[in-house]
């Protein structure tokens, strides 16, 4: 199956999509900021680790240098800093821009040279529902997962010939290490009752969906966002 890099692996969704690639039979590089995180996906997974700051140039490259081949790159890697659009301040607003858009460029840019040399691959880069849905509050963050969307047409449409396809995953609401404090059972209850399909998500959900576009499966699917919401992005269900 070959080498899959993951970002953002130490927890969540990252994590999820480690565990499946390598149950799919890929050699896993766990990548995250926090390098402990990394160290204990990798060893889960049986693969290896490697510390990144993904909104850093000479931090991706050093990264990407390490590495010999990448057939799968999921840009997983993702922040937010939810606040008014008038509260917002040049910190927060830098560090979501460059993690969440920046960090999907360079990653891309620096692995995009390897799966040219071996005649292609896949690059699944996670975007998400509130591109879609934007929400009161939420400040930058639906804008910069908007701009990971225009991104992987642009990457698409660029690396096509190379046989390099991209695509975007856009979650809607799931539960993870980072958000299940702020989701007792009862508010998940709640809050599934106007998804749809009844429940919010799991972190195996995307991962599965990610798998997929990684996989020989979607081998004529390129430049599309698929959205693993459970039909938020389709409107709110009926009460």
């Amino acid at each position: 199956m070959g080498t899959a890099v993951i970002t953002g692996a130490g927890q969540g969704l990252g994590k999820a999509t480690a565990i499946r690639l390598a149950a799919d039979g890929h050699d896993v590089i766990a990548v995250d900021l926090d390098g402990e995180a990394a160290e204990r996906t990798a060893a889960a997974v049986g693969g290896e680790a490697r510390h990144c700051d993904v909104s850093d140039w000479d931090s991706v490259d050093a990264m990407a240098a390490s590495i010999e081949s990448c057939d799968a790159l999921v840009n997983n890697a993702g922040i937010w800093h939810y606040h008014s659009l008038l509260d917002a301040t040049p910190e927060n607003v830098d560090s979501v821009i460059g993690v969440n858009v920046l960090g999907v460029l360079l990653c891309s840019r620096a692995f995009a040279p390897k799966m040219i040399a071996a005649g292609g691959g896949s690059i699944v880069n996670v975007s998400s529902a509130a591109a879609w849905t934007n929400s009161p509050g939420t400040g930058i963050y639906p804008a910069t997962k908007a701009a990971v969307i225009s991104l992987t047409k642009q990457m698409a449409i660029e690396w096509g010939e190379h046989l390099i396809r991209a695509n975007a995953v856009g979650p809607g609401l799931v539960v993870t290490e980072g958000s299940s404090a702020k989701h007792s059972a009862e508010q998940r209850i709640e809050r599934g009752k106007n998804i749809p399909v009844r429940r919010v998500g799991e972190p195996s959900d995307i991962a599965d969906v990610i798998s997929f576009l990684c996989s020989e499966d979607a081998r004529y699917v390129t430049g599309q966002t698929l959205f693993v919401d459970g039909g938020i992005t389709a409107g709110r269900a009926a009460i």
